[in-house]
Formats: structure tokens, sequence, C-alpha cells
């Protein structure tokens, strides 16, 4: 079941790593149009990933195969404790944007008003969690996906495949950022972590 799960993961992350690609969405933009691009293409590619989610959250519930772990009692509670620490960071995480915009919400809308499109570049964002880590999101939500009392092979299978694409992603995603924040962007990475708090030295 683990190999399974994580071979399912991988069917999953490669198609979405390819569509986040800046050649696959210049392709899609010279069919769409510039605008009907910036349109809907951020909520396409949401709908498309929550689809795509379904098969690997069937096999979860369905097979979830040994447990890996178990554990209860005052043992638990430390482990509570970081999940509650993860969601609250993660939920703060999203706060800090635009959340609308990151589900793609936004950019349809202002198509579908006849606004003008692309939309304001967002500020680039450095405070608050933020300034804990650059990646904030993947860090508090590798704090609600890890320590749960009880590990399925399953669950460990998605936990380790989640980890790498976090990695990897975090990885595309600096690089996205420093072309379009330039400077600022790299003195951010001086001045703050990558996903590890007080790891000041590790610039993905």
């Amino acid at each position: 079941m683990f190999w399974i799960i994580l071979l399912t993961l991988l069917i999953f992350a490669v198609p979405h790593s390819l569509l986040a690609g800046q050649n696959v969405k210049n392709w899609i933009r010279e069919r769409l149009g510039a605008r009907a691009y910036e349109g809907f293409y951020r909520i396409g590619y949401n709908v498309f990933a929550t689809i795509t989610l379904l098969p690997i959250s069937a096999l979860l519930v369905l097979a979830p195969g040994a447990p890996v772990w178990h554990i209860e009692g005052a043992a638990l509670w430390p482990l509570l404790a970081l999940q509650a620490v993860g969601a609250v960071g993660f939920a703060l995480s999203l706060l800090q944007i635009d959340l609308w915009r990151f589900a793609g919400v936004r950019q349809l809308l202002a198509y579908v008003r006849g606004e003008a499109l692309p939309l304001a570049d967002e500020p680039l964002q450095t405070h608050g969690v933020y300034s804990i880590v650059r990646h904030p999101l993947y860090l508090f939500s590798l704090l609600v996906m890890w320590p749960l009392g009880t590990m399925y092979e399953s669950t460990l299978a998605l936990n380790t495949a989640a980890t790498l694409y976090f990695i990897i992603g975090s990885r595309l995603e600096e690089r996205r950022m420093v072309a379009a924040f330039g400077q600022p962007y790299i003195e951010y990475q001086r001045r703050v972590p990558w996903l590890i708090p007080g790891l000041r030295r590790i610039v993905v």
C-alpha cells in the first residue's frame, strides 16, 4: 500500500508541477488569449488539483493499510499540541495572503466583470508568520500532518510524498519569487530561514 500511494502521488505531482511551469503557462496563454488565461488559469488549476486528489483521498479511506505506530495516553498530548500549533499557523498564513486571489476567484470575477487583467502584483509578505520562515504554509502543514497518534501505511506514504513535494515546490517557488521581486526577495532569503525556524543559512 505504501508504494501504491507513492505511485499515485507521483502521478498527481508530475502534471501539477508541469502546469505550474512557465513554459506550459505560456503555451496555454497563447491558445486561450492573454485575458482569458489571466481570468481562468488559476481557478482551473485549483479545480484540476482538487479533482485529481480524489483518488488519493479514496485510497486513504478505503485502504489505509497496517498501522505504523499508535500512540495513546499522556504521550499523545505533545503531538496534539504540535498539531494545534500547525493548524493555527496555517490559518494565520492564509489570512496574510489574498485568499480569494490564491483560489483564483478574484481573477475570474475580474474577467466576468470586464475589469483590468492581470491583477496588480501582490506585495511581498515578510511580516507575521512570514518573518519566521519563508514558506509558513508548508511548515505548518507538516506540523499538522506528521504528529499523528496513529500513523497508517497510506498516511505515511502521503506524508512522505507531500514533504518531498513541498521541498521541490519551494525551490521552484523561490525562483519565481526572485524573478518577480528581485533584490528585495534575495534580501528576504538572507534574513529569514527557508522552512526550519532558526536555520538562517539555508537558502533554497
